[in-house]
């Protein structure tokens, strides 16, 4: 008798795919799901998709997907991502939702938080300082350089001199700058690297992350570039 035996190889459970979680659940003023958006003026959802395709290409160039936080911010969402985006929020985060960044960050995780002026979004309205402060870096009242204009410095996060757009934008004070306006060289950009691998990038203004290439008659802003740099340097 001619036994036939089959071999299967069991199945692994995969673990899942990393991310780039977006924060849109605080009051964003810009960043959406376009996906969500079905009643919204046609012309600002066209503009969310361009933003989306590009985020999405900065995504892919690390290799990671985009998801978004569409509730209070948990630990167990955190644990799928390894970059956590905030971008002009305008509502505060519990004292759950700080802690939940705090242990996300003490474990290696990274924040890319973006703050602007006082006319999209106050430090009254939101805490965000809580969640950077402990690493020290502090944002701070409106920048009185107004001109347009910015670039980065060559270093860890962009190897060569980038044009950026910068039109206005709140101090930040704290951790090591990188980007600086064109008018008085003052920093709108800092990181700061965390002893345990964490780490954190956090801008005054919101232009370049908002992939705005254009802006005052200049059309050769190096958003993308920007934005590749930094997912690079947070996700390493």
């Amino acid at each position: 008798m001619l036994l036939l035996w089959a071999y299967t190889t069991p199945l692994v459970a995969q673990p899942p795919a990393k991310k780039v979680l977006i924060d849109i659940s605080h009051g964003q003023r810009f960043w959406n799901d376009p996906k969500t958006m079905d009643k919204t003026d046609p012309n600002f959802v066209k503009r969310i998709q361009y933003m989306t395709d590009e985020i999405t290409k900065t995504s892919s160039s690390v290799k990671r997907e985009v998801g978004y936080v569409t509730g209070k911010i948990k630990s167990d969402q955190l644990a799928t991502c390894d970059l956590l985006f905030i971008h002009l929020p305008s509502s505060k985060y519990t004292p759950d939702e700080i802690e939940a960044v705090k242990n996300y960050l003490q474990k290696g995780g990274s924040l890319f938080l973006v703050m602007d002026v006082d006319y999209w979004s106050t430090l009254e309205q939101t805490n965000v300082n809580d969640m950077v402060t402990p690493y020290g870096i502090t944002f701070g009242n409106d920048s009185r350089d107004t001109l347009s204009g910015g670039y980065t410095k060559p270093g860890p996060i962009t190897d060569k001199k980038l044009k950026v757009t910068y039109h206005g934008a709140r101090l930040v004070n704290g951790g090591t700058p990188f980007c600086f306006n064109n008018q008085s060289q003052e920093p709108f950009g800092t990181f700061v690297e965390l002893k345990n691998g964490g780490k954190i990038v956090a801008m005054g203004d919101g232009m370049v992350s908002l992939y705005m290439t254009s802006w005052k008659d200049v059309n050769d802003y190096q958003c993308q570039d920007f934005m590749q740099g930094v997912f690079a340097w947070l996700i390493k």
